[in-house]
Order: C-alpha cells, then sequence, then structure tokens
C-alpha cells in the first residue's frame, strides 16, 4: 500500500543532515510523494533542489504567518519570479493566519495582508493553497469564500469543531488530517472529523512538528503517516485499505501536478 504525506517540512536538517537515511525511512514505507512547503523566502532554494533532484519531494512556495515580521513584500516578488521559473510548484503554501498570541494578533493586520497577497498568487497561477489557520477558522472561512479561489486547497493540520470543518469543505477545501487525532483529549477535533466524510480528508504528519501520542519529546517523521492511516481508519470505523486509496484519491484531486507525476 502507498501513501501520500501532504504536509512535510522535508527540508528541515533533522531530514537534511542524513538525507540517505531520510529517504530509505520514507521508501520503506512505501510513501510515494511527500509534499514539502515552503515558511518563509529562505526556505525555498533548498524545496526546489530537493524536489529537483529526489522524486518524492514535490514543493510547495509560501510565507508562513509565525514570520510574519520577517516577511516582506520583496519577498513576494521572488516567490512569483520562481512561480513563473519552477512549473514543479505544486501549490502555494504554507500560508495562513494565526492569533494564537497576543503577539500574533497585534500583527493580524499585516498577516492579512500577506495572505491576500499570496492568495492572489493562488489565483493568477491556479494552484491549490496550503493554508495554516490556528485560532482563525471563522474569519479565514469568510475571506475564502469572498476569494473563491479556482483551485481551492487544505485547512493543514485541521483542529476545530464540525461546524467550521463543515464550513470549509462546503467551500470546496479538504481538511488535513495529522498527529491531533492520535490523543483521546482531542474531544472536538475527533468527533469532527469522524463526521466529515471520507473524500473531503488528505493525511499528513508536519513532521517534524505535531508529533503522536506516544511519540512526545521526539521528532515526528513523514513514514508515520502510516500510524495516522490507521487511528482515522478506527475513528471512521473502516478498513485501512478502504482508508489509504480514499485519502490517495483525495490527494491526487486537491494537487493536480502531484497527480500528474505519480500516474
Amino acid at each position: 500500500m502507498s501513501y501520500i504525506d501532504t504536509h512535510c517540512h522535508f527540508n528541515f536538517p533533522i531530514f537534511t543532515h542524513n538525507l540517505t537515511q531520510s529517504l530509505t525511512y520514507i521508501r520503506q514505507a512505501q510513501l510515494k510523494a511527500i509534499i514539502t512547503p515552503a515558511t518563509q523566502v529562505g526556505d525555498f532554494s533548498l524545496i526546489l533542489t530537493l524536489a529537483q533532484t529526489h522524486p518524492e519531494i514535490f514543493p510547495a512556495l509560501g510565507l508562513h504567518p509565525l514570520w510574519t515580521p520577517q516577511h516582506h513584500n520583496d519577498d513576494l516578488v521572488e516567490m512569483k519570479r520562481l512561480l513563473d521559473k519552477h512549473k514543479e510548484v505544486i501549490a502555494i503554501g504554507e500560508i495562513g493566519v494565526d492569533f494564537y498570541t497576543a503577539e500574533l494578533a497585534a500583527l493580524a493586520s499585516r498577516q492579512w495582508e500577506v495572505l491576500s497577497s499570496q492568495l492572489l498568487l493562488a489565483r493568477e497561477y491556479h494552484l491549490p493553497v496550503i493554508l495554516h489557520s490556528r485560532k482563525s477558522h471563522d474569519p479565514l472561512s469568510k475571506l475564502l469564500k469572498e476569494t473563491d479561489l479556482p483551485a481551492k486547497g487544505v485547512i493543514h493540520g485541521f483542529t476545530g469543531s464540525y461546524h467550521q470543518a463543515k464550513r470549509f469543505i462546503d467551500l470546496g477545501f479538504y481538511l488535513g488530517v495529522g498527529g491531533s487525532i492520535s490523543y483521546p483529549r482531542a474531544h472536538k477535533t475527533r468527533e469532527a472529523l469522524s463526521k466529515i466524510p471520507l473524500e473531503y480528508l488528505v493525511l499528513e504528519t508536519d513532521a517534524p512538528d505535531m508529533p503522536l501520542n506516544g511519540y512526545q519529546g521526539e521528532a515526528n517523521r513523514p513514514e508515520r503517516v502510516v500510524v495516522v492511516c490507521q487511528i482515522l481508519a478506527e475513528l471512521k470505523g473502516k478498513s485501512v485499505e478502504t482508508v489509504r486509496e480514499s485519502v490517495w484519491q483525495n490527494s491526487l484531486c486537491l494537487f493536480p501536478k502531484l497527480s500528474a507525476a505519480l500516474s
């Protein structure tokens, strides 16, 4: 059985400093594709190089809200230049808004500005978006409804209520399912995802972040997407094979360039 990790920061040193071993692990786990989103302009070059030299790695370019103070308008110019040059980029991401702390909330205006500029690029290049949303589901869904992107995207690492999940999927977006569902205390998210039809879900790890229950204190790894699939199957009351096949097809529908590369 083959898997796709739709969100893994494979450009981080924990993976690149022992690249041969990292690639061996993902191949042993039957991971056929890892989408690697950028978080800031300094990521772009390495992510593109990894994608050009390793067929399992697929690049996404974006400016993450956690680094809002470091983002400049010139970064958006560089992003557009690379999108013109590198047709292998399969998505705009990781982008979004984050109001988890008072410091981030104070940067709300700039966060919305940077996000809106990147949504315009997604529209121009007809690329799906990989969205980070923390304490921001409701205003983000409102913006996405107003923007009406042609290629839609995914709400990465979704943690929210069924009502919020339903609002996103009604807009045509997928929900990224990761390590959060492995925690029994995550009642709201587990309940929401148990109700959402399987055809709106994709798997991810967010490695090296978002460790699974039982692996706290350890760096997460892309091959643990297999475990996420098993937990989602249990949550859904379906076989692992059924869930794996469904999320595989969902991933291909969400990322057309990925589908073309794997077909």
